[in-house]
């Protein structure tokens, strides 16, 4: 009996190692889980206090974008869904066509980055610049914009008018920076009222159609014309004015003394769209 319990000892002690081992691995893969569990949380932390960063109409209307093209790459809707088409609207009643077709920028490629670049840097140096603490004022653009959009739309074979949205609102942010000074790729160097007439050059390059830069020149002249040149003009006044109820949804929140905006003199990070202003 002793010679057996003897044996039995020592072959507990020739399988411990084993088992140990195979304890140490499951240890090890768990802290390698809870390594990157903490990692994927830190990660989507970050994200998401980035995301809460950005200004809430920017915030609203990139993500918008960004979930219509992710719902049309994965087939969930299509672009026929979405395009304007005034007969669809008028006659059958398909009024989220005026919305949408304000949301798509075709299928995820050059094109698509290069717009939503656009269209993220300078609506939220629009929102965070001249538009600071007037959100409804902001609204109030949007609204106004899209609606001559629309109606131009009915007289011109646009389909999606989000490009032209885009130029849109970096025409008003040109004319009210006048004197910063772009960089376009690094090739071109001229002062801001200059972007969307090079945007429009670079469009003809590209061979695409310059009707979208024009209808968002000419969307963005009217509204910086009467906001911005004709109330100072003998004899002129304020045409626009914010609708109260606009005021009231948007503008009750007190404007943060500590928030540090994106910088409206820098459009910053890009070759193309990076400036600064003259004599600085």
């Amino acid at each position: 009996m002793r010679a057996q319990r003897g044996r039995d000892r020592y072959q507990s002690r020739l399988a411990a190692p084993g088992d140990g081992g195979g304890g140490g691995a499951r240890r090890r893969r768990r802290v390698a889980e809870a390594e990157v569990a903490r990692g994927a949380k830190m990660a989507y932390q970050t994200f998401r206090q980035e995301y809460l960063q950005v200004p809430p109409v920017t915030r609203a209307y990139t993500t918008a974008c960004v979930l219509t093209t992710a719902a049309v790459q994965l087939e969930l809707i299509t672009p026929f869904q979405l395009y304007f088409n005034p007969e669809l609207i008028f006659k059958h009643f398909q009024v989220w066509r005026l919305i949408t077709n304000y949301l798509f920028f075709g299928p995820v490629g050059f094109n698509f980055l290069f717009n939503m670049i656009f269209l993220y840097r300078y609506c939220r140096m629009l929102e965070e610049g001249s538009f600071r603490g007037r959100t409804a004022d902001f609204v109030f653009m949007f609204l106004f914009g899209g609606l001559l959009m629309t109606i131009f739309g009915l007289f011109v074979n646009l389909v999606f008018l989000g490009q032209a949205f885009t130029i849109m609102l970096v025409y008003v942010w040109s004319r009210r920076n006048p004197y910063v000074r772009m960089n376009f790729f690094g090739l071109l160097i001229f002062q801001a009222p200059f972007l969307p007439w090079v945007l429009m050059g670079f469009s003809l390059l590209l061979g695409n159609s310059i009707i979208v830069d024009l209808l968002g020149i000419a969307v963005g002249h009217i509204y910086f014309f009467l906001e911005d040149v004709f109330p100072n003009q003998p004899g002129g006044g304020r045409l626009l004015r914010t609708p109260s109820v606009l005021k009231a949804i948007f503008d009750t929140q007190e404007d943060d003394p500590n928030y540090n905006p994106l910088p409206e003199e820098r459009p910053g990070g890009f070759a193309w769209g990076e400036g600064q202003r003259l004599g600085g």
